[in-house]
């Protein structure tokens, strides 16, 4: 896995006990700066270390930003209607009676007349994508294609279906999947039985420009849309929630550059310009330079918000009258939709690759959400050629891509060869089973549960592999004897990563 800070060297296999001892024998050690209020941990829900909110101390630990390891081209243009590109602005949905994942794709044949329009995919492992005959909208004569086609008399972008996604909740089968129709100034909601066959709700439009996401928060019992507005630098992103999808909140604004992206943006701009190895964009002017933001993904992960911002780093204009640079996908977390953290020093969280093979030199679009495929997270994201229309250009410009990444991957906290402690805020638990995801291969970690004032009462058993579910064994005292008391956890960590951890049971 990609990351943007590796951890240190490797520790010898009998320095195990050492720790283990090391733990035993360790007392209170709360020193300046410890934050002592009371948390919740909710039972079965995975705590992150992307803020601060369970972290009472740290000591030798250093936050790592990792990166999701591209796996390349999921979907190609491979159709007539599909040549000049296809991208997505949906998740890939299970539907559990059919054992099938489905997407919604859009997909663009600029000759001879800018034809464009969703277009539907299937799949049984989500890697190899077919295209299922709708004989819904007929294209160069027939009707045997994937094309979907609400009303075919709608121009695009007014016929485009995006942001869709299925939800098992709604009593009404009939609305069993949802989504956007249009993607130039109005997000209308539509819905389906299976997410084929569409029926708009007679209810107010959403305003956005040419981009939107849309999630679905469980816990909030809501449904989130961002919306592209306008913000101090150029584009900036709205939000508007519903609970039954069709009354929305006004939208108010949720992400936008600042005057760091802007100072960020110009250094990374001339950086890329310096560097042979990556593809330049076709208009450059210095006078142009700066950053907005393209796209976000938003969606909530576990407690967290976590948020896919799209940096567009402008470089100059295009003849059309819009203009041309380069994006990539960065990482910001929020625990209230409001305020937000920016992580890894606003390092790319999904950057463009090298000039070669791949799609995603230039453009890249962010997911709304990453699926939850067992141990890992795959994020489907639209990947392209070039911005700006290069003078003999490929015949093929954008397509959707997948990167992978560990569960809990998107940061994790690091000790070297010198031994790093995480002691984390105290909280009420009646667990009896605690769990980690932490890769300790090559290293080791102990984990002890503290009383309030700091003594130990339980100390786990050494950890020494990679293991993204780890039930924590104890060594000296058990979880279950602490149930309904006030207490602490106190990770130790040498040349291991610690991700996660939750409590169940």
């Amino acid at each position: 896995m990609p990351r943007i800070r590796f951890a240190a060297n490797i520790l010898p296999q009998c320095h195990f006990f050492l720790l283990l001892l090391l733990a035993l024998f360790t007392g209170p050690q709360f020193g300046l700066g410890q934050d002592n209020r009371l948390v919740k941990f909710e039972s079965g829900r995975r705590q992150l270390f992307l803020d601060d909110y369970a972290i009472s101390s740290v000591k030798n630990l250093a936050r790592t930003l990792h990166q999701p390891e591209k796996r390349g081209a999921v979907i190609t243009p491979q159709r007539p209607w599909e040549k000049y590109l296809v991208q997505t602005r949906s998740v890939p949905a299970w539907d559990e009676e059919r054992n099938v994942f489905q997407l919604w794709v859009n997909a663009i044949d600029r000759e001879p007349d800018f034809m464009a329009g969703p277009t539907y995919f299937e799949s049984k492992d989500g890697i190899h994508w077919t295209r299922p005959i709708l004989r819904q909208f007929e294209y160069g004569g027939s009707r045997e294609n994937n094309i979907l086609a609400f009303d075919p008399k709608l121009k695009w972008p007014a016929r485009a279906i995006t942001n869709v996604i299925r939800d098992p909740h709604d009593p009404d089968p009939a609305r069993r999947y949802k989504g956007f129709l249009g993607k130039g100034r109005d997000r209308r909601p539509i819905v389906s039985p299976d997410g084929i066959h569409w029926e708009k709700l007679n209810v107010p439009v959403l305003r956005s420009s040419d981009e939107s996401n849309l999630s679905y928060d469980p816990l909030a019992r809501i449904f989130v849309a961002t919306l592209k507005h306008g913000g101090r630098f150029g584009r900036a992103h709205a939000i508007s929630t519903s609970r039954d999808f069709e009354h929305w909140t006004k939208p108010k604004l949720l992400y936008q550059a600042d005057v760091e992206d802007q100072k960020r943006g110009k250094a990374r701009i001339l950086a890329r310009l310096a560097d042979p190895k990556l593809q330049d964009p076709v208009y450059n002017n210095p006078s142009y330079y700066k950053v907005d933001i393209y796209n976000v993904g938003l969606f909530r992960y576990e407690d967290l918000y976590i948020i896919l911002p799209a940096m567009f780093h402008i470089t100059g204009p295009r003849p059309n009258g819009n203009v041309d640079g380069f994006k990539h996908i960065q990482l910001a977390c929020s625990r209230d939709l409001d305020s937000w953290t920016r992580l890894g020093d606003r390092q790319p969280f999904i950057d463009t690759s090298p000039v070669g093979d791949a799609w995603d030199t230039m453009v890249m679009l962010p997911p709304s959400a990453p699926l939850v495929r067992g141990d890992e997270l795959w994020f489907y994201y639209s990947a392209g050629k070039y911005r700006g229309t290069p003078p003999s250009p490929p015949p093929h410009r954008g397509a959707v891509c997948l990167a992978v990444l560990r569960r809990d991957g998107f940061m994790s906290l690091d000790a070297g060869d010198k031994q790093g402690t995480l002691t984390t805020k105290p909280f009420v638990t009646r667990a009896s089973a605690l769990h980690v995801n932490i890769d300790a291969a090559g290293g080791a970690g102990v984990v002890e549960v503290l009383d309030r004032e700091g003594s130990v009462l339980a100390v786990s058993k050494p950890m020494s592999k990679d293991e993204p579910r780890r039930r924590i064994a104890w060594a000296k005292g058990d979880l279950a004897d602490v149930a309904g008391q006030t207490i602490r956890l106190r990770f130790h960590l040498r040349n291991a990563r610690l991700f996660s951890f939750w409590l169940d049971g």
